[in-house]
């Protein structure tokens, strides 16, 4: 069942709970009436756009700000539109991700605050537990860079494969393997037709943010990832614009009191990784 993310108070009480955290609206506007007050927002389908928009964008327009809401398809869409000036911030892609982008398009986008993230996790195909794991099973994982390393220190993790220790952690492929004791057929596909696939897998690493789009109940996992830094999620701007009063008050609602409160209310399974700033 795809889970829906509840704003579990008010407009005004959440506003309410962020001046008396922050001391004064000020800390959270930035002096907003002589600088920008629009902020476009790229949405992606997924748990993080919809936790921002119900949770942050109410923040934001009680502070002074007018968030308009940009839908993609996906990330890379959104990351185009975000270098192009076409919008101003998004809000789903992790660290490793976004300096992949930047890599190979020359782009200069930056991440202003981490922000709560969804596992990784290892779900079942064709065997519904990870005991059943035989020689030559077949194990999707994601096939972009970023994520697929993601994947493979997952199916590390769970004992299936070892890494070669001198390679970065963010930096694993299949070529990194040195260790294959089930002889395991790891293929490479895309994050969203995983979910589709799941009948001609045998197991299969699938990002939280495609878990979510795809129904899939969390509570599925047979494993779940621990999240290195870089595969935490980020805010992402543009860096000219990492310091603007508009990207800042977006830092305050993230870490604001209104903010902590309402993830403690909607977390209480476990669902979220959620950074220290917004503890």
């Amino acid at each position: 069942m795809k889970r829906r993310i509840r704003l579990g108070m008010g407009i005004g009480l959440l506003s309410l709970v962020l001046f008396s955290g922050c001391g004064n609206q000020e800390e959270v506007t930035g002096n907003a009436e002589e600088q920008q007050t629009e902020i476009r927002v790229g949405t992606t389908p997924g748990p993080y756009s919809e936790l921002f928009l119900q949770g942050i964008k109410p923040i934001l327009e009680e502070a002074g700000y007018t968030v308009t809401d940009i839908g993609f398809t996906g990330v890379l869409e959104a990351d185009i539109a975000l270098n192009d000036g076409e919008i101003d911030l998004n809000v789903d892609q992790h660290t490793a991700y976004l300096e992949n982008f930047n890599e190979n398009t020359g782009a200069d986008l930056v991440g202003i605050t981490p922000i709560p993230t969804v596992p990784a996790g290892l779900y079942p195909g064709r065997k519904d537990n990870l005991a059943a794991i035989e020689a030559n099973d077949t194990i999707g994982i994601p096939n972009d860079p970023s994520n697929s390393a993601r994947a493979l220190l997952l199916l590390q993790k769970a004992g299936w494969i070892e890494l070669d220790p001198e390679v970065a952690p963010i930096d694993a492929t299949l070529r990194t393997i040195t260790d294959n004791p089930y002889n395991l057929d790891i293929v490479e596909m895309d994050s969203a037709q995983i979910p589709r696939s799941l009948a001609d897998l045998d197991y299969a690493v699938i990002p939280g943010s495609i878990v979510y789009s795809a129904g899939i109940a969390a509570e599925e996992s047979l494993l779940s990832e621990d999240i290195l830094q870089e595969y935490e999620l980020v805010a992402t701007v543009k860096e000219a614009n990492q310091d603007s009063d508009w990207a800042q008050a977006v830092v305050a609602a993230y870490r604001s009191e209104a903010f902590k409160e309402l993830l403690a209310e909607e977390n209480q399974t476990g669902y979220w990784f959620i950074p220290e700033e917004s503890q």
